[in-house]
């Protein structure tokens, strides 16, 4: 297991080195999420306060649908010049790419949030009287569980002649749980009310994680070998 988690991180930087020479990824997941915040800035009155049960929803529109453009590109280039061709005859355990892969997508998105979530609550002139550590927390298992299934099915979608659409249609259904969880979660905390009442949410959230994370550690295998 630690050779596999070496292996992961070497992969997690070799992404995350090219990534930040390039920033082609990154640079499109932030200009998309800025776009969207400033449609809704202007959609909505920020001086309305019943605007502010919007935001909850809008943190995890942005972090679903810029990050499925960074998952689009997590296996797709990899097909460039036979690369993951590479990958799979290194001496290396196939389940290591899997989590570098999940690694570096994690990292992108959580760049992609810290940037854009501070900007979400400037325009909506949105003053956070929660708990900070409940919210980073919440967001973090979110993210997690979303990277978690969307790095597995970008890699069964990579083949695919159509995967940018093929992705997306696969992914957001699974996604409804965690969605519906880390949704209710995030407006518990930001509306002040009982941090008991998110414990279940986020308790149904690390579930999710854990579950997917087992299933697709060991299903992956099977993933590279069709490939």
């Amino acid at each position: 297991m630690k050779d596999i988690l070496s292996d992961a991180i070497t992969i997690a930087g070799k992404d995350l080195s090219n990534e930040f020479k390039t920033k082609q990824t990154i640079g499109t997941m932030v200009i998309f999420s800025a776009l969207v915040i400033l449609v809704f800035s202007f959609a909505f009155d920020p001086t309305n306060n019943t605007v502010k049960a919007v935001i909850p929803g809008l943190i995890w529109v942005i972090t679903i649908f810029s990050g499925t453009l960074g998952l689009n590109r997590s296996f797709v280039s990899e097909l460039e010049n036979n690369c993951l061709t590479g990958l799979r005859s290194a001496p290396i355990d196939v389940t290591s790419i899997y989590l570098g892969k999940t690694l570096a997508n994690f990292t992108l998105v959580t760049i992609v949030q810290t940037i854009s979530i501070p900007v979400l609550f400037l325009l909506f002139n949105y003053r956070f009287t929660g708990s900070l550590l409940w919210f980073i927390l919440i967001v973090l298992s979110g993210t997690f569980g979303f990277i978690v299934v969307g790095t597995f099915l970008s890699a069964l979608a990579a083949n695919a002649k159509n995967s940018e659409m093929l992705l997306p249609v696969l992914l957001l259904p699974l996604l409804s749980p965690l969605m519906i969880a880390a949704v209710q979660a995030t407006t518990i905390v930001l509306v002040n009310e009982q941090i008991s009442d998110a414990i279940g949410w986020l308790q149904l959230m690390t579930a999710y994680d854990l579950l997917f994370l087992g299933a697709c550690f060991l299903l992956f295998e099977f993933i590279m070998e069709g490939s």
